[in-house]
């Protein structure tokens, strides 16, 4: 009997994955609000685009269940930033890093 482990290893990579992006979500609004929500969409269309031109079939796998995740993580940002209004989670104390050059008048 030949055993198959590739289901078994998508099953794997698909938890580490949505297990990597939950404090990527909840760290990315704590410190940028939900302004940094182009950056998911960047890395989750750059990922499952990529994953079509891969012909490994783990990798391409792996890279469209990082993009989807990714994807995901957008809506996540928004829920996240009710929960924190809710008080689930801690706001940060001096508000969010601003994307954007600071002038000196």
């Amino acid at each position: 009997m030949e055993l198959h482990f590739s289901g078994l290893l998508t099953a794997l990579a698909t938890f580490f994955t949505i297990g990597l992006f939950h404090p990527l979500v909840i760290k990315g609004e704590y410190y940028f609000g939900v302004k940094c929500w182009w950056a998911f969409l960047i890395v989750g269309i750059a990922t499952i685009c990529a994953s079509l031109f891969i012909e490994e079939k783990f990798c391409s796998t792996l890279l469209a269940v990082i993009g989807a995740s990714s994807l995901w993580g957008i809506g996540e940002l928004f829920h996240q930033r009710k929960r924190v209004e809710k008080g689930w989670f801690p706001k940060r104390p001096n508000g969010h890093i601003s994307l954007r050059k600071k002038h000196n008048a």
